[in-house]
């Protein structure tokens, strides 16, 4: 047994990986898989249907419940509750518990509660305290109750997102060029008048491409968040008409955070970039122009599978 289950602690499970260390009054049931360097602390109760990565830190106090999927490197805190019935009743058992998953290096706050069937996306933070009713986005902060975004975080591998306000526009109309390749800011020109003010814009000087297709997204409640996907082909210039948004481009190497807020600045994201736009302001009218007609199969909206294409644009240089 290469693996430390402390005397107090009934740990019947035979799938324990090594290293992994079980502490007192802890009662793993025989079902449950644990990977190797875990740390399972005072008074943790695991269900047989649970599967636990490696390298996972389970604080005091937690349950995990069957039908919870735990990936690599995650932190869950002091207290924080897992569930998996929506509509639990004593001695009513559904017919299969809903699966909730923590993705690969996510952290759990202290007595944080999440709700059956979400998925807290890879390197995802949820706050000490906060209900989690909706799945998570992949480096997302979520806090409050119910939980909402309030920024996003970095994987060790990856630069943090550098705060909006510190990603200054250029200050005369102009291009600029980002931390992350591909994605310029633009300052559009600009005609100040007593009957009103003009910024305008030319394609393909300041749009840097043919635009095909033009939408708006307004009427956001300011808890939702937009895109969170990337495009294989398009081309996309957004520019927020009214009010604000925060623009969040990952090229999966680097990430950057924008702030849209003037009807002069715009942001250009060539293919292969995740966009997120979040905090919208009660009156933003987002203008995206693109460069190609609606397509399904150009989007990308899964993170993990953005990675993997990134990765393989890579090796094949």
């Amino acid at each position: 047994m290469n693996h430390f289950v402390h005397p107090l602690a009934c740990c019947e499970s035979s799938e324990i990986g090594e290293r992994t260390r079980v502490w007192a009054f802890a009662h793993v049931l025989p079902g449950a898989r644990i990977g190797a360097d875990c740390n399972i602390c005072d008074h943790v109760f695991i269900e047989n249907d649970v599967i636990v990565g490696d390298r996972v830190t389970v604080k005091c106090g937690v349950q995990l419940w069957d039908g919870l999927r735990v990936e690599d490197d995650v932190f869950i805190g002091p207290n924080a509750t897992f569930t998996n019935d929506r509509f639990p009743r004593s001695k009513h058992y559904p017919e299969a518990f809903a699966q909730t998953t923590l993705g690969r290096g996510a952290s759990i706050g202290a007595n944080a509660t999440i709700l059956p069937g979400v998925s807290i996306g890879q390197h995802a933070m949820v706050g000490a305290g906060a209900v989690v009713t909706r799945s998570v986005p992949p480096h997302a902060i979520v806090m409050g109750n119910p939980a909402r975004i309030t920024g996003y975080v970095a994987s060790a591998t990856q630069q943090a997102a550098t705060p909006a306000a510190a990603t200054p526009f250029p200050a005369q109309p102009g291009v600029a060029t980002t931390h992350v390749p591909g994605v310029t800011l633009h300052r559009m020109r600009q005609v100040n008048d007593l009957r009103g003010n003009l910024s305008a814009g030319e394609v393909p000087h300041d749009v840097p491409f043919p635009v095909r297709r033009y939408f708006l997204v307004y009427d956001v409640p300011s808890t939702e968040t937009r895109g969170e996907h990337a495009h294989l082909a398009c081309h996309q210039f957004l520019i927020c008409i009214k009010g604000s948004v925060a623009v969040v481009v990952d090229d999966g190497t680097r990430r950057q955070e924008f702030l849209l807020d003037r009807p002069e600045l715009g942001v250009h994201m060539p293919p292969m970039v995740w966009g997120i736009q979040y905090k919208y302001s009660s009156d933003a009218v987002l203008l995206v122009f693109a460069s190609h007609h609606y397509d399904a199969d150009d989007y990308v909206r899964d993170y993990d599978r953005f990675i993997a294409l990134k990765q393989a644009q890579a090796a094949s240089g």
